[in-house]
């Protein structure tokens, strides 16, 4: 056994960990049961000569890396998202981080209390090019006002998200991929489920404000929680932009559900 020996085997370990950390409670886990079990039957049958379920594995795994991919090619999409995501995620500066925030916590607010639905994406690591290319480019400055604009509905382009990247309005009208989740609770509209679909696939963080409940919501790798205010917006979002001292006074509600969402960023200590 040699030193580079135990490198090979530590690597594959720690890959085999983080894929298994990325299917965790995902769909993608009920099918990679399914095929375990599958597996399992193939070399039963080959060890107690049952030829005619053998001979039926035989043919299914022949084409078992062809399989794998369409099973598997919205995991694997997001996988190869995580691994290449730009680790500078933002050009802004946290002053203007911070600035935007506001300008975010207050549009949310105002928009919510007008029972004005509207979907507010902020980019992080991941990159969002392709839907921003859906919608009409701004590249403007954050400002509650403007955000209030796009959304009412003789506005031409309130159908849609608002996508934020670099602490400016990159564009608005996105359309963003709807949830696949089957369990999805049947309240949830069309911009819930967008939502949840956009923080399926990336890191970005969504406030998401219900014109059905006239409340605001924060959506972060696929999870909701409901009825913020403006502080509670605000201190989220910088605790979730990594702002200083952003974790201070963080509502006890939210606590929670800030770790869980932060804790697939992060990763595994030492690791």
């Amino acid at each position: 056994m040699r030193l580079i020996d135990l490198l090979d085997v530590a690597i594959v370990g720690f890959i085999v960990y983080r894929v298994l950390l990325l299917i965790k409670g995902t769909r993608a886990m009920q099918m990679l049961t399914g095929l375990g079990i599958l597996g399992i039957g193939f070399f039963v049958s080959s060890t107690f000569e049952l030829f005619t379920t053998h001979w039926l594995l035989s043919y299914f795994f022949d084409y078992f890396i062809l399989i794998v991919i369409v099973l598997f090619q919205d995991d694997l999409r997001r996988a190869l998202t995580h691994v290449g995501k730009n680790p500078f995620f933002s050009a802004a500066s946290e002053e203007e981080e911070r600035e935007m925030v506001d300008e975010i916590a207050r549009a949310a607010t105002r928009l919510a209390k007008e029972r004005i639905g509207a979907l507010l994406v902020i980019e992080r690591e991941t990159g969002l090019r392709n839907f921003i290319d859906t919608g009409s480019k701004l590249d403007s400055k954050v400002k509650a006002e403007l955000l209030q604009s796009i959304f009412i509905q003789s506005s031409p382009i309130h159908d849609g998200a608002v996508i934020i990247t670099g602490g400016r309005v990159a564009a608005a009208g996105c359309f963003l991929p709807l949830t696949k989740d089957p369990n999805i609770d049947k309240r949830y509209g069309t911009r819930h489920r967008a939502a949840l679909g956009l923080t399926e696939d990336s890191d970005a963080i969504v406030v998401l404000v219900s014109e059905e409940s006239g409340e605001a919501h924060l959506v972060k790798n696929g999870k909701i929680t409901s009825n913020l205010n403006e502080q509670e917006i605000r201190q989220s979002l910088a605790a979730l932009l990594n702002l200083s001292q952003s974790s201070v006074n963080l509502p006890r509600r939210m606590r929670s559900w800030f770790q869980a969402a932060t804790r697939s960023k992060q990763g595994p200590k030492g690791g």
